[in-house]
């Protein structure tokens, strides 16, 4: 073992050199070139790195001290550091010791922020970074060094040493709110920029249990939230009159038993919506991925909320256009069946120009359904009431069927949507319409 001093190397003419900084303190394990102590001269600033490699017995200095060539500023112990020091501790190269006063080998900034007083307390990051540029922030070889080992920009950290100058414990305390902040917020946000719902111990008010998502439970909540928050909704609403529908329905009842298909309400709506969808295109498009396109299906795929024990699951019909009530009554049984069975294919799910989601005898007078994206609109359909209805001359008990029609706001506009849910409620009203 040895004991070795560092001393001030040759400053030139520059005497009287204040000590601004201490980057070690007694017991830190430092490294050939390590920055020990940072100088300050009425032009420039500097660091002054370790010749040798040990342990720091002593620093000989303090922040406020005056030095000059071969002040002696540390004395370090020289046995050899250990592996696991070297590992612990990376080397942090500074500029080599100048042979002329503050010569070109020394960190430079600009005589404004070398001279000017501490920046004032409520100064922030951000008007920083207007005001200087990287050249021009007040920081040494070190500093800067970290903050590209880390990523940091230094115009985005706030400066905290002696006439404003920036420290390690800088750069690392900003990465450190950076870390903080992002976990704060979590993956609840992913971008949109909204807070999270605080985390809540529902354990002290009573019992619980945690019951794990299913796949479809996860897939339904990442597809609604991804379409709430990127889709601006709107939806408006109306009623049907159902009640030549429904007598129709029942007319035909022998038909369904002979035949073996149930011919649900669910059909009818299918074949108005794609009517609709014929008549006004607007509402069978979908953005293109590059912001400048609408994408014009030709085709009419139309899906149908399924409510199954796995979750709620999206088969699609196509061609809806193409086919009658009796084709669609079948494959609507069919492909629900295969829902709530849990044999549905992804082809299955695949496709859809727009969907209905229908409450059936669940109950409610109305919902605000979430647009099933990438399409543009979605039916929102709950039950069947009785209600008086004045014809102009009487008050009459008719079957309303209450609908609510959700739409993108970005491709489609307020007419549009009055005009298309006035044509599908009229199809529905009047099934003859449905033939036409």
């Amino acid at each position: 073992m040895a004991k070795e001093s560092v001393v001030i190397p040759d400053l030139g003419n520059a005497d009287d050199v204040d000590v601004i900084e201490l980057s070690v303190k007694p017991g830190d394990v430092v490294v050939v070139d390590q920055s020990l102590i940072v100088l300050e001269s009425a032009k420039a600033t500097m660091e002054v790195p370790s010749s040798v490699a040990g342990t720091v017995l002593a620093l000989t200095v303090k922040v406020g001290d005056k030095v000059r060539s071969g002040t002696v500023i540390a004395e370090i112990e020289t046995a050899a550091v250990s592996a696991a020091a070297e590992k612990n501790l990376p080397p942090q190269k500074a500029e080599p010791a100048p042979v002329a006063a503050l010569s070109p080998k020394i960190e430079k900034v600009t005589a404004t922020a070398a001279n000017n007083a501490s920046p004032p307390a409520n100064e922030t990051a951000q008007s920083l970074s207007v005001a200087k540029t990287d050249a021009e922030i007040y920081a040494g070889p070190a500093v800067r060094q970290l903050a590209r080992e880390l990523g940091v920009e230094l115009r985005d950290v706030q400066a905290s040493g002696p006439r404003g100058r920036m420290t390690q414990d800088d750069v690392r305390r900003y990465v450190k709110h950076l870390v903080g902040k992002m976990a704060t917020v979590g993956s609840a946000v992913q971008g949109s920029g909204i807070p999270p719902i605080p985390a809540v111990d529902f354990s002290k008010f009573g019992s619980i249990e945690l019951l794990p998502m299913t796949r479809i439970d996860k897939i339904t909540r990442d597809n609604m939230h991804r379409s709430w928050v990127n889709l601006p909704h709107v939806t408006q609403w109306d009623e049907a009159d159902v009640t030549d529908l429904e007598e129709f329905r029942a007319d035909m009842k022998a038909d369904m038993e002979k035949r073996k298909i149930k011919l649900t309400p669910m059909a009818f709506l299918l074949k108005a919506a794609a009517n609709a969808l014929r008549e006004y295109p607007k509402f069978n498009r979908s953005l293109h991925e590059d912001g400048e396109h609408f994408v014009q299906k030709s085709y009419v795929h139309i899906g149908i909320a399924v409510d199954t024990p796995m979750g709620l699951m999206v088969p699609v019909i196509r061609d809806v256009d193409k086919k009658g009530l009796w084709d669609l009554g079948a494959e609507v049984a069919q492909l629900s069946d295969k829902a709530r069975n849990g044999k549905l294919m992804p082809a299955d799910m695949q496709g859809g120009c727009f969907t209905i989601s229908s409450l059936g005898t669940i109950g409610g007078n109305g919902f605000t359904p979430i647009i099933n994206a990438p399409e543009v609109a979605i039916l929102g359909v709950s039950k069947t009431q009785v209600k008086p209805v004045w014809n102009g001359k009487d008050f009459l008990p008719r079957k309303m069927l209450p609908l609510t029609l959700s739409y993108d706001h970005r491709v489609i506009n307020g007419a549009d949507a009055g005009r298309f849910f006035t044509f599908l409620v009229e199809e529905i009203s009047d099934i003859r319409r449905l033939v036409l």
